[in-house]
């Protein structure tokens, strides 16, 4: 089985939700460190532009997507599961739920101005700006909430984890599922941001249930420089498999087409058509340092196009 092989960095809400899947499954794996801010060259080698955190590779395969990341992660490690099979469809519903409108709640509050001080004391004024200007384009799509609004809307979200939570010890039912992974790593955002923190002090339930995801912890990692990680896409070959199996645009395989998200991150990716499944968009693409690689993207918050 190949290496599973993670390109993230330490402060990213998306790759906390992956690290914490890691520890739940006691999965081994390599952790490579990228910039928080574009250009990530050794990254864009990989994905083709694709610039969203975390992305996890798999030799010559490289997957996009948190939600992907999960579903490829859960074949290869099927127990313990994210998906309980009595409540898969409402995990999966609430998980998207959380990835969407819970992030973007978390980020505007927790980046308010006392907040953000505490993250980002370590870098210089011009590294704090240069973060700014990434992330204003990044997100030019989701409208940014105002402090206020995000102060409200925060503790209005907590409060329906909260009730949701009640005195289970999860939050659909006695066992994890994707759901609660993908609300962890916005409550962990928050519980980072210094004095605004406190906030959570108020949801007892919330508090508890935190410290129990937190407890998984990240599984076993070992660093590994991110030429590496390029060395073993150019001497692997992708192993998911090719086709057409759930299709409405008429493309054909191997013709020329370009992914993109639809919401935020959505500088897009051109490559030949390789994978088309009810869950799962693939293209293959040549790099001149990583080879042939295949970029697999899910189907939800992405949409396929011919170039212009």
């Amino acid at each position: 089985m190949s290496e599973l092989i993670l390109h993230h960095y330490p402060n990213s809400p998306f790759a906390e939700k992956i690290r914490t899947i890691f520890g739940f499954k006691r999965i081994a794996w390599k952790s490579v460190l990228i910039p928080s801010v574009m250009p990530k060259p050794d990254l864009t080698a990989l994905t083709g532009g694709y610039r969203k955190t975390p992305v996890l590779q798999i030799g010559a395969d490289i997957f996009c997507d948190t939600a992907l990341i999960a579903d490829v992660l859960e074949a290869r490690y099927p127990e313990p599961s994210l998906y309980p099979k009595d409540v898969e469809a409402l995990a999966r519903t609430l998980a998207q739920w959380a990835d969407f409108t819970l992030f973007w709640t978390a980020i505007p509050y927790a980046l308010q101005p006392q907040g953000a001080q505490h993250m980002f004391a370590s870098l210089s004024p011009a590294e704090r700006q240069a973060f700014v200007d990434d992330r204003t384009a990044f997100r030019a799509l989701v409208p940014r909430l105002r402090a206020p609004e995000a102060q409200h809307n925060m503790r209005a979200l907590l409060e329906r984890i909260e009730g949701i939570l009640g005195a289970q010890s999860f939050l659909l039912g006695e066992v994890p599922s994707i759901a609660d992974f993908s609300c962890y790593h916005c409550i962990w955002f928050v519980a980072h941001a210094g004095p605004l923190a406190s906030l959570l002090a108020s949801f007892p339930a919330v508090t508890a249930w935190y410290a129990r995801m937190r407890a998984f912890g990240h599984g076993t990692s070992e660093a590994l420089a991110s030429s590496a990680a390029i060395d073993i896409a150019r001497n692997s070959q992708a192993i998911e498999p090719s086709g057409i199996s759930s299709d409405v645009h008429g493309f054909s395989l191997g013709e020329t087409v370009k992914v993109a998200a639809t919401d935020y991150g959505t500088e897009p990716v051109t490559g030949e058509l390789y994978f088309v499944g009810p869950t799962r968009i693939s293209l293959a693409r040549n790099d001149a340092r990583a080879g042939r690689v295949v970029v697999h993207f899910p189907r939800l918050g992405f949409e396929m196009r011919q170039p212009k």
